[in-house]
């Protein structure tokens, strides 16, 4: 049977400093040099999920951005993306601006992404900004988003306070071919808000690879909400014992923590047992 496994990173592959340990490191390319087929699917752009997954000897295309796009690290291209339709995009900015609220919006330009952003961003995102310019993710500063706003736009997200991030979320959750998570920062306590296509999903980069590779199952791992939609079409469920207990309420399996190396350790454990 050809099987994959996917897994979340923050919360989930990653311990709480955000790092992978020798052992899973150690313990995923082992498995994969026996033939597991493995990757990761996660709300990070591929720039900053690349550079802390480094170590690992991935296989198999990598769902980024929630599903907005798909990497192959092989070839170095993306496989799949997702754009967001021009007026969704402009009423989705629209609504940052009268909310007095900052946003990023990612989009390809050519072959190259990237994100824009204005002045209007709090501290969390400022240091974003920040820590990704050491990655080497392409940052551009624009005086106006909707100058940036031309049929290439695959994300849209801000994170921050719950109450002024919910009447953004709420014109989202009526625009027609948007799908959209809103969520609780794994680190921060702050809230995330991701927009973006109806076609672009944890769970619809899974049944890309599905169907690309002709996968038999698919075992997914998760500790969120934004995990929730391939935890829906997966063949196998596991939630990490930290993860929320909405997605618990989802998973066949509840493991160790992200603390504990939860995932590598049932790996080493049940890989060859999943039929």
């Amino acid at each position: 049977m050809n099987k994959l496994f996917i897994s979340d990173l923050d919360g989930t592959l990653l311990n709480s400093n955000a790092e992978l340990t020798d052992f899973t490191v150690n313990t995923i390319n082992s498995l994969i040099e026996k033939g597991m087929f493995f990757t990761y699917a996660t709300a990070r752009t591929e720039y900053s999920a690349g550079n802390i997954t480094k170590r690992l000897n991935i296989n198999v295309p990598c769902i980024v951005n929630n599903g907005a796009e798909i990497y192959d690290r092989q070839s170095g291209k993306y496989v799949r993306k997702a754009d967001i339709p021009i007026d969704a995009v402009t009423t989705i900015i629209n609504a940052f601006t009268e909310n007095n609220v900052g946003m990023f919006m990612f989009k390809f330009k050519g072959e190259k992404f990237g994100t824009c952003y204005t002045d209007n961003l709090n501290e969390l995102m400022q240091e974003y900004v920040r820590s990704r310019r050491k990655t080497g993710q392409p940052l551009w500063k624009c005086s106006d988003l909707h100058s940036e706003n031309d049929g290439n736009v695959v994300y849209l997200t801000s994170t921050g306070d719950y109450e002024k991030l919910l009447p953004i979320e709420r014109i989202a959750a009526s625009i027609e071919g948007l799908d959209h998570v809103f969520y609780e920062d794994t680190y921060t306590g702050k809230h995330y808000l991701e927009i973006f296509s109806e076609n672009a999903s944890k769970a619809n980069g899974l049944k890309f690879l599905r169907e690309k590779y002709d996968f038999d199952k698919i075992v997914v791992f998760g500790d969120n909400l934004n995990d929730l939609s391939m935890f829906k079409v997966a063949d196998v469920k596991i939630a990490v014992e930290n993860a929320k207990e909405e997605l618990k309420k989802f998973a066949d399996f509840v493991i160790d923590s992200n603390d504990n190396d939860g995932v590598a350790k049932w790996l080493k454990n049940s890989y060859e047992r999943i039929i």
